[in-house]
């Protein structure tokens, strides 16, 4: 009987080691955005179950991600700043970029709306308001794609805020940054699927005090890194994950991943 019990563990253990050996796995380097609106949790498993392969996601910014995937330290990168990523692509490190979905940024801070911004319709103005009362800014400071459309928000209001005793570089991503907003009364930028996802779970006494200027659109793409220069990647494998997600099935799961009040997070939006 022992003998049949040994025999039998061992036959255990060696299922399931070839079990994990034969698993696949890819690894996706995104946005904090996409992670802390709690997309992953919802997505991934869907594709789990059609494809089998499993995928580990490292969030952090754009910019991040980018470099990340430059270096073939990831198989697939889904991220939201459409120039670098074309010229990503153009320079040889991506291939087959493709739109998935889109939602917008928003300008959220106290309630009580120190730069009396509420009510204006360019975010552009409303930066310069911020700026001329000296109200608090933060921001996230990290090269990820709000901090790069951030940025170009300042450029086009006419002002450089680096430096300035009323703004804050944090270098932390979107959730985090929203906190320290909050700890200080600031004002800052977000993306509404991370502002759905957490205003109520960090219990943040925020507003939205601007949104709908065309200028806060936010466009996701997702794109594979390209074997050619690193020949270690699973490229077959993210190539599946770019097909699914950009398939009427993918497309649906996004459209479907919606807060409790039946907002939606991400608009799909592949072509």
């Amino acid at each position: 009987m022992k003998r049949l019990f040994a025999l039998l563990t061992v036959s255990l253990i060696l299922t399931t080691a070839l079990s994990a050996i034969a698993e696949t796995r890819i690894r996706m380097a995104s946005t904090t955005s996409t992670q802390n609106s709690g997309l992953f949790d919802f997505l991934l498993p869907v594709f789990e179950k059609t494809t089998g392969i499993k995928i580990d996601v490292v969030a952090v910014g754009t910019g991040a991600s980018i470099e990340i995937g430059e270096r073939g330290d990831a198989d697939v990168v889904f991220v939201h700043a459409k120039e670098q990523e074309l010229k990503a692509v153009e320079e040889g490190f991506f291939v087959n970029r493709q739109d998935v979905m889109y939602n917008d940024f928003v300008v959220i801070g106290p309630a009580a709306d120190p730069a009396k911004i509420k009510g204006m319709r360019s975010a552009a103005d409303a930066l310069k308001a911020i700026a001329v009362s000296g109200s608090s800014f933060v921001s996230r400071g990290d090269k990820s794609g709000t901090n790069t459309k951030e940025l170009s928000l300042w450029k086009k209001a006419g002002i450089e805020p680096a430096g300035q005793k009323w703004y804050l570089e944090v270098g932390q991503g979107m959730e985090k940054t929203q906190r320290v907003a909050d700890e200080k009364k600031a004002y800052t930028l977000t993306d509404r699927g991370t502002w759905l996802a957490t205003k109520d779970k960090d219990k943040l006494d925020m507003v939205i005090v601007l949104e709908g200027d065309s200028n806060l659109f936010n466009q996701y793409g997702v794109m594979a890194v390209n074997p050619e220069k690193h020949k270690h990647v699973k490229f077959k494998e993210a190539m599946q994950f770019v097909d699914w997600i950009i398939s009427n099935k993918g497309q649906a799961a996004v459209a479907a991943f919606k807060d409790k009040n039946g907002n939606s997070f991400f608009i799909p939006n592949a072509k």
